[in-house]
């Protein structure tokens, strides 16, 4: 098989997610899962992927969607891992712990392999568009995870889930999982449905994708025009497209040098 063999990780909120996948993208094992720590410190999350990457074959390289806004494989916030459990306040100590985190060179040390590290939403929009004009991804699962495309370019990552709007909740918070148990299936359709909204109306898109663990929980036939949803698996098979040009080129722009 010409072309490196890609481990494919999808960190998420309640799950930690791993497949190899060939040059091509397609998947050449089963798909492993483990649960999702809680509290997940950086060293604890460190351990739990590893110990997911020995049940793979051998690989290449690797790429790590993250649910949380990283720069240059640095985390810049990471509300899921900030909580000492879900639906829980953040707490300070995890913040501190988690802010700045170099994420994407502690994981290659860990993985003694070339590693990616890129919002879960990047990398599930990745797997999703079309690549023609722009393009809204929007993941539910334990949070609200959001990427804008603009003819196949990924632009830089930008949290706007954490908009409020509605009751004065964040769209994170209102259409999370947590909120979803507290507030009944019916009624957090309904607030899905004004958060999308909400969004397209900022970004405008000519296509929106609605991924993650919760967008099977929506009726497909109500979701409205120009909206797809996207199979969950996409989280892991967007992990090829971290290493196209499109997608890698914010990750290799250099820092301006101090004048």
């Amino acid at each position: 098989m010409e072309g490196p063999l890609t481990l494919a990780i999808d960190v998420g909120g309640s799950g930690l997610k791993a497949s190899l996948l060939s040059p091509k993208g397609e998947m050449l094992s089963d798909r492993q899962r483990r649960e999702t720590p809680y509290p997940c410190t950086p060293p604890v999350l460190l351990d739990e992927l590893a110990e997911l990457a020995a049940t793979q074959p051998t690989y290449d390289r690797v790429s790590v969607g993250f649910p949380g806004a990283i720069r240059r494989g640095r985390v810049r916030e990471v509300p899921a891992f900030s909580r000492r459990g879900p639906g829980q306040d953040p707490d300070p100590e995890l913040v501190e712990q988690w802010t700045g985190f170099e994420l994407e060179t502690a994981l290659e040390k860990r993985f003694g392999k070339p590693t990616r590290v890129a919002n879960d939403a990047d990398v599930q929009g990745s797997a999703a568009i079309s690549g023609q004009g722009m393009e809204l991804v929007i993941t539910l699962g334990t949070g609200v995870g959001c990427a804008v495309f603009f003819d196949g370019m990924l632009l830089p990552h930008m949290e706007l889930s954490h908009g409020r709007f509605g009751d004065g909740l964040s769209i994170e918070v209102a259409c999370g999982d947590n909120h979803r148990h507290k507030v009944g299936k019916d009624h957090w359709r309904k607030l899905v449905m004004n958060a999308l909204d909400a969004l397209e109306a900022m970004v405008l898109p000519d296509h929106t994708y609605i991924g993650g663990g919760n967008a099977k929980r929506l009726d497909e036939d109500k979701i409205g025009p120009n909206r797809t949803l996207v199979p969950n698996i996409s989280g892991l098979l967007g992990g090829i497209a971290l290493w196209d040009h499109t997608l890698g080129a914010q990750e290799s722009v250099p820092t301006p040098a101090k004048t």
